[in-house]
């Protein structure tokens, strides 16, 4: 079902586990392990490497192509791991002011005193680990275990940014209010993560870390991005009604695991490039992402669209201040144009997206693309993470941009059938933690129809059924994880992460959805159903690869 290549010798990886097509899992045997493997991957790029996320135990490494990951897993079973080079460069002083809430319960946690636990946590030099729960949140190790303490057993629903926590045997800043159930023991105003920086996390895996103890903070003042917002009025188009929710969307951003930070991007890749091709656009020109129809937009000046995605009727509206056109239209007339073929749309004429017939998800494209400020090389929006564009507002005006990769437009195209109420099969690479379900767990994973619920989004789609059971207790340490991912929750009930997931998780991944079937999940609408269906076509990475 999955390899896993065991090996003796000293300081290699210990196996490694396919993730789906496009990554590898290497498993080691320490996190001073994982600090090599990592050091080494970042300092010699492996060919085709995209992206590597450490863990605790663990190194997923995302490959280019199918090819270069089998290529990529092959190569990672004959490395030899040496210790990064340890320089006294680089070393990140944090002030703290040591006033947690759990500070006492620390305290009497680890048998020290309060100044005691302040004397521990200044007096030794904390490295970066991994990344991941949040942009700019560090998983940062010890020189010792003295500080080793328990979640806590309730976590709080809201722990204020910059708040300096202790968590099993890590230390962390929070980088943002969010929930967490680790310890807090004191407070920085270290920004963490600032988008206005060249590097905009202050730590990184493999960075050095001393907390200093000080009586008082000074917070920088936050950007106030919206405050010099460019408010744009020039051509483009002018959002009427955002329906349920539109985002700015394009290929998305990859290389910044290691920061926190997950790809993003179109849900329907196939369908973005689609749009974009038809009105003349580089295949990542930013677009809009809809759902569920309703979207109206006005254009401002003239303007060339196409619509792809989900079939569904599109109404253009001429404005009724206009007098009539030389083609007889009369002002106000409707008129309908079609799906995945390039149109006009005239200065003042109203577009307007029905509900889909079928499918879920609608990309609209203006010729020269979306123009708005890249983050990280992208335009997208990262609803976890809260990276990019936000979700389009009434009145907003959307720029276009120069992203053209032709002079004219394209021919209409056809498009595949896509998503009703009815089922959708998903093919699923079993692994890398199948090994926790026995294979009753494994056959009712696919031999049951999966309801997509009201709670999915561009995170996840959660999904109900008949529970999964495990073979086994406890939880994964955290993990690498990636888009097509089937984690099972202690209720057993799987998640199928999409493009703004979290980049670790510590649920087990019974398997993956082929890369080149989630265009296909993504258009599953709200009540839809699905049904998985195992492909073994997982690597083996005893064989030399093909050159």
């Amino acid at each position: 079902m999955e390899t896993v290549m065991q090996t003796t010798t000293a300081k290699r990886v210990r196996s490694v586990r396919p993730v789906g097509t496009r990554a590898v899992l290497a498993e080691l045997d320490g996190l001073q392990d994982v600090l090599a493997l990592q050091d080494m991957l970042y300092k010699s790029p492996l060919p085709g490497q995209v992206d590597v996320l450490a863990a605790a135990e663990t190194v997923m490494v995302v490959g280019e192509s199918a090819a270069a990951t089998r290529a990529i897993g092959a190569r990672l079973m004959e490395l030899e791991l040496f210790a990064p080079e340890v320089t006294d460069s680089g070393l990140v002083v944090i002030d703290t002011v040591y006033d947690g809430d759990d500070l006492a319960d620390v305290a009497e946690l680890t048998g020290l005193s309060v100044e005691g636990v302040i004397a521990a946590h200044t007096g030794q030099i904390w490295t970066v680990a991994f990344a991941g729960f949040a942009p700019g949140f560090g998983y940062m190790v010890g020189e010792n275990e003295a500080l080793t303490v328990p979640r806590r057993s309730s976590p709080r629903t809201a722990v204020p940014a910059g708040s300096v926590a202790l968590g099993g045997q890590y230390s962390a800043v929070y980088p943002r209010r969010s929930p967490g159930g680790w310890q807090l023991i004191g407070r920085t105003g270290a920004r963490m993560w600032d988008l206005d920086r060249s590097q905009p996390a202050l730590v990184r895996p493999g960075d050095r870390v001393q907390y200093r103890a000080v009586r008082e903070v000074i917070t920088a003042p936050a950007h106030d991005s919206e405050a010099e917002a460019d408010h744009h009025t020039g051509p483009g188009l002018r959002i009427l009604n955002p329906g349920a929710q539109s985002l700015i969307q394009d290929l998305g951003r990859r290389g910044f695991g290691p920061l926190g930070v997950s790809a993003a991007g179109a849900l329907d890749r196939a369908s973005l490039r689609r749009a974009n091709r038809l009105v003349g656009n580089t295949p990542s020109a930013a677009a809009i992402e809809s759902v569920n129809g309703g979207l109206t937009v006005e254009a401002v000046g003239d303007q060339v669209i196409a619509v792809a995605g989900a079939p569904t009727t599109l109404t253009v509206q001429s404005p009724s201040n206009v007098e009539s056109d030389d083609d007889g239209s009369r002002p106000g007339a409707q008129r309908t144009v079609p799906m995945a073929a390039p149109f006009a749309l005239l200065d003042g004429e109203i577009l307007t997206l029905g509900a889909p017939e079928s499918g879920f998800r609608n990309y609209v494209a203006i010729r020269g693309g979306v123009d708005v400020p890249e983050v990280l090389g992208s335009r997208s929006a990262d609803t976890m993470s809260g990276i990019g564009p936000a979700p389009l507002v009434i009145r907003q005006v959307l720029a276009a941009g120069e992203a053209t990769a032709s002079t004219a437009v394209g021919s209409p195209e056809l498009q595949p059938e896509f998503p009703s109420m009815g089922v959708t099969v998903l093919d699923v690479v079993p692994g890398p933690r199948a090994d926790w379900f026995d294979q009753e767990a494994l056959d009712s994973l696919c031999d049951q129809d999966w309801l997509v619920t009201p709670q999915s989004n561009r995170v996840g789609m959660r999904l109900d059924g008949v529970p999964l059971k495990r073979t086994r207790e406890g939880e994964l340490p955290s993990e690498g994880t990636m888009a097509g991912a089937l984690q099972i929750p202690p209720a057993g009930l799987p998640v199928l992460f999409l493009a703004d997931h979290p980049i670790t998780g510590g649920y087990p991944v019974i398997g993956v959805v082929r890369d080149e079937h989630l265009d296909r999940a993504a258009q599953v609408p709200i009540g839809g159903r699905i049904r998985f269906r195992f492909v073994h076509d997982s690597p083996d990475f005893t064989k030399t690869p093909e050159k």
